[in-house]
């Protein structure tokens, strides 16, 4: 019984959680761990509500958190907030997905469109799991799992402010693993490569389907697979890396 209220406690937070990857990341744990999902939004609120349906037909549990990770202060309001009305509660799995994309060659990037991304994917990455992470080494058990992209591993043209964004939190990954492992937390990162969600809906899958050696984009489905493991007690083992998920594409 007791073991069952401590489960009940437990909880995985899913930055950037309404729609997309991250949609699909709230709908699998539901259905493959006894984590209540908390799924985070910055401004869609409906398109978090669906999720959270989803997450609920999937047998699951949730609750919606609003605020935007780039605000440092709101993070920790939100965060503070959700703790005083959940006082023996832990969130135990953080899954940093939020991010933007704002493409363009570099020589004509604006400033606004180099600092929003870098601000989004990578500082938004610092002022969620610093804030989280002590709870982590204290309780000696933790998931961090950040989404980081193929731009980030090999860089892509068009998108140096992306490929900066995910490559600095492909750095911070493999450097904070090194920091907490003794402490039974891990971090490790997943790197997809062209997966159909509304963010590559206006790609030419047809042409860029021939530079992928398996011929097709992902799913998010897929992505959510592999999340679903890492974020599971069977990966312990494995920290500090950086998963692909691209169907064979390599720089």
């Amino acid at each position: 019984m007791q073991e069952e209220i401590e489960e009940q406690n437990k909880y995985a937070l899913i930055t950037g959680g309404s729609r997309g990857i991250g949609r699909a990341i709230c709908i699998q744990l539901a259905k493959d761990s006894k984590y209540r999902i908390l799924i985070n939004y910055r401004s869609n609120k409906n398109a978090a509500e669906e999720t959270l349906r989803e997450v609920v037909l999937a047998g699951g549990q949730g609750e919606l958190l609003p605020f935007d990770v780039v605000d440092a202060e709101s993070v920790n309001t939100s965060l503070d907030q959700w703790q005083e009305n959940h006082k023996d509660a832990i969130i135990e799995v953080i899954v940093n997905n939020a991010g933007i994309t704002r493409d363009g060659l570099f020589m004509w990037m604006k400033p606004e469109d180099w600092n929003e991304v870098i601000n989004t994917s990578l500082n938004g990455f610092f002022n969620v799991t610093n804030r989280l992470i002590k709870q982590l080494l204290i309780n000696k058990y933790g998931r961090i799992i950040n989404m980081v992209s193929l731009s980030g591993v090999k860089g892509t043209a068009g998108q140096a402010n992306y490929s900066a964004a995910k490559g600095a939190v492909i750095a911070a990954t493999k450097a904070l693993a090194q920091e907490v492992a003794k402490r039974n937390v891990t971090v490790n990162a997943v790197a997809p490569g062209f997966i159909a969600t509304d963010l590559t809906s206006d790609l030419d899958e047809k042409e860029l389907k021939k530079m992928i050696p398996a011929n097709r984009f992902g799913t998010s489905g897929e992505v959510a697979h592999l999340v679903s493991f890492l974020a599971s007690e069977k990966s312990s083992y494995i920290t500090g890396e950086i998963i692909n998920i691209n169907g064979g594409i390599y720089s």
